[in-house]
């Protein structure tokens, strides 16, 4: 069908990570005649080197930190080490059933597949494998790839990237992980439990620095007890190889020593060399440029997921991707509101957050506009069977909806979905109070802190 030069495609997609087979199932299911392009494996970042194996891991890595602690439970269990080769097994097993379930959905949506590099040809077009697939309408899903620093050479030995950590084949002794956000304190979480000797390195003031500040401080609180170290507010300066692994130094002069650097400093688009600045699409630093409604400048093409700046969350490159294929089949999606998409940072503990942080409030609606209230998991009966520590927090627009949900604890990104639905329908605190909260569960810590807010605490303090 793609190489019948006289076949155009409804919609022709370059990627299929998240926002590009996305966009494909949807499309399809409204009656779109779809070509997916993808020159690695469909389900691209999140499914093969991102979401779904780092989640393994720590998944890997809370079962270990159990074992060690069986003991407070009254359980008999001893730790005798991580199999490494047993965890990537079980985490492949994961990625190989999910990815097997999504080439079936593409097949049965009968979404026409073709494996090669894709290149925009044209305002309509892809060439790919010597052939040039044609479509009424382009959507461009490239993705990302791991960043560096200028000077930082990552070698995929002693200086890697998140690609490489997922791979290794040993658990190192000791790591120093450059980057304090998602990626990074998700994988000094992993292998702390791992058993290795980790120190994340952050430039600014604070870990997972785009949360709000008591998430962080409750963050760094909780690694500073489990033993995971920190540096924060000095960024790097250069790294070199030392005999047994490699030395970074800070600018102001400090060093720290380790058997592997994993370079956690975000991810950048994948742009370059793909034909989209000669076809006019507008750029900027790498990304692709959109209006509300993903499309871009040039009328016949739109971009969506980590391509475009948005929020680089697989979810958000799902919304993104379903609303360009409504969009195209003639329906009227609405606009995402990015402050609504719920944010999960999956270290030990956890930490989840959906609207906008108590600083940004103040910031929108005046400081004497904006109530914040804090409820300690301790006086939570599910929280302290788990034996976890936390909070949520709540900011709330006064006399108004609450514009902010802040969390940190063990399963937290469990909670989120309430959260999210709370801060979306633009619920005020006394509407969140009448719903009953089963008990005892983790959920009904959010019922607490709403009852807190609505000025009629039950099991906290006034």
């Amino acid at each position: 069908m793609a190489n019948d030069a006289s076949t155009v495609f409804d919609l022709v997609i370059l990627g299929g990570g998240s926002g590009g087979y996305a966009a494909a199932l949807r499309g399809a299911q409204l009656g779109l005649d779809v070509a997916l392009i993808e020159k690695g494996k469909v389900g691209g970042t999140c499914l093969h080197n991102g979401c779904i194996p780092t989640k393994a891991l720590l998944h890997a890595g809370e079962i270990a930190d159990q074992a060690r602690e069986a003991g407070q439970f009254g359980v008999r269990a001893t730790f005798e080490g991580i199999d490494i080769e047993a965890v990537h097994k079980y985490k492949d097993e994961v990625i190989s059933g999910l990815y097997k379930g999504l080439q079936g959905l593409i097949a049965s949506r009968k979404v026409t597949y073709i494996e090669g590099e894709g290149r925009l040809s044209s305002p309509t077009s892809v060439d790919v494998g010597g052939q040039r697939v044609q479509g009424r309408h382009v959507l461009l899903a490239t993705g990302s790839v791991p960043k560096s620093l200028p000077g930082l050479e990552i070698d995929g030995n002693r200086i890697i990237s998140s690609d490489h950590a997922l791979t290794l084949d040993r658990v190192p002794q000791s790591a120093i992980v450059l980057g304090g956000g998602v990626i990074g304190v998700e994988f000094a979480s992993a292998w702390k439990s791992f058993g290795t000797d980790v120190t994340v390195i952050e430039g600014l003031k604070h870990l997972v620095p785009v949360e709000d500040e008591s998430s962080s401080k409750l963050l760094e609180r909780a690694f500073r007890k489990r033993g995971i170290k920190f540096n924060l507010g000095t960024f790097f300066q250069k790294a070199e190889y030392t005999q047994d692994g490699i030395r970074v130094t800070l600018a102001d002069g400090k060093t720290f020593d380790a058997e592997v650097l994993l370079v956690a400093v975000g991810r950048g688009p994948v742009s370059a060399g793909l034909g989209y600045e000669e076809q006019g699409v507008a750029m900027d630093r790498g990304y692709v440029l959109v209006d509300e409604y993903m499309q871009t400048n040039v009328p016949t093409i739109s971009a969506v997921g980590d391509l475009v700046p948005t929020l680089q969350l697989a979810h958000v490159g799902f919304a993104e991707g379903i609303l360009v294929a409504e969009r195209l089949a003639g329906l009227k999606p609405v606009p995402i509101d990015y402050d609504g998409v719920p944010r999960v940072t999956y270290c030990h503990p956890e930490v989840a957050s959906v609207g906008i942080t108590e600083a940004k409030a103040k910031e929108i609606y005046g400081a004497d506009k904006v109530v914040a209230l804090k409820y300690n998991l301790a006086g939570n009966g599910k929280s302290k069977i788990l034996k976890t520590a936390g909070e949520i927090k709540l900011v709330q627009v006064k006399d108004g909806a609450v514009v902010g949900v802040h969390m940190v604890g063990d399963r937290m990104g469990e909670q989120v979905g309430e959260a999210q639905l709370i801060y979306n329908w633009e619920a005020l605190p006394a509407e969140v109070a009448q719903l009953i909260h089963a008990h005892p569960t983790q959920s009904e810590a959010l019922g607490e802190a709403h009852l807190a807010l609505a000025g009629k605490p039950l099991h906290s303090h006034d």
